[in-house]
């Protein structure tokens, strides 16, 4: 079981894309550690007792604070040794990781022991596929029996990144992949509507949009920008009172 899932999870750390596009008004600051960086012993301390969250939302804030707690403590750490940016792109490779249930129900599943799922992580560490203070960061969610919480942790970490950055975040669906050349007028685009330092983009594939794309940035996605066929077939099909209109492909 364990060695089969090592070599599922390997196999999807090593095909996980890079969906980010970075446009920046100001060069980044890069720091550098000649004699090899150290990486401090991860430690993280919540107010009050971990508990699982229950039902309703009085359990989803529960849930989102914890989460937004861990996604603070390991910014902390990427921030003190230096590796802000590369430790975003890590948890993009654990957010893609994780969307696949066969692994999410691995490593939360209450019959696999503690020592089959940090084997797991241990290997992800040795193959170098993710830097040690996020294997480290893993470890501990494992023990405490917080990783059913990693989705939530990993947007609230973008949160965190996004503030320390001054970073607009924008998710572009489209139904094919764009160009970069398209996916560069596009970060320009949104950061002059935002008027944010730094712009990151991920993309979405949606084929139920037909053609075009959409952009979606703001607080939580709150605005939209919808050049998409399928908004231009509502639309039709408002005016003239019928039902959804749909293209034989």
């Amino acid at each position: 079981m364990a060695a089969t899932t090592t070599t599922t999870t390997a196999a999807a750390l090593q095909q996980t894309p890079i969906t980010s596009f970075h446009v920046s008004s100001v060069k980044p600051v890069k720091l550098s550690f000649s004699g090899g960086l150290r990486l401090p012993k991860l430690s993280i301390k919540l107010a009050g007792k971990p508990r699982r969250s229950g039902g309703g939302a009085s359990g989803a804030r529960m849930a989102d604070s914890a989460a937004g707690s861990y996604a603070q403590a390991l910014a902390e750490v990427a921030v003190s040794n230096g590796t802000l940016d590369e430790t975003v792109k890590d948890l993009e490779s654990v957010e893609k990781l994780f969307s696949d249930e066969s692994t999410f129900r691995f490593f939360t599943s209450p019959v696999v022991n503690l020592e089959e799922k940090r084997s797991l992580i241990d290997d992800i560490t040795s193959s170098g596929q993710l830097q040690k203070h996020v294997c480290n960061f893993l470890n501990i969610l494992i023990e405490s029996k917080r990783i059913d919480l990693i989705k939530e942790i990993v947007k609230e970490f973008e949160l965190v990144y996004n503030k320390l950055t001054n970073t607009e975040m924008a998710v572009v669906s489209s139904v094919v992949p764009l160009e970069e050349q398209h996916l560069a007028q596009i970060a320009k685009q949104v950061q002059k509507l935002t008027g944010a330092k730094n712009v990151r983009l991920k993309t979405v594939i949606d084929e139920s949009l037909v053609a075009g794309f959409t952009i979606r940035y703001g607080n939580s996605g709150s605005k939209l920008i919808d050049m998409s066929v399928k908004k231009q077939l509502d639309e039709i099909a408002a005016q003239l009172e019928i039902g959804d209109i749909s293209l034989a492909v």
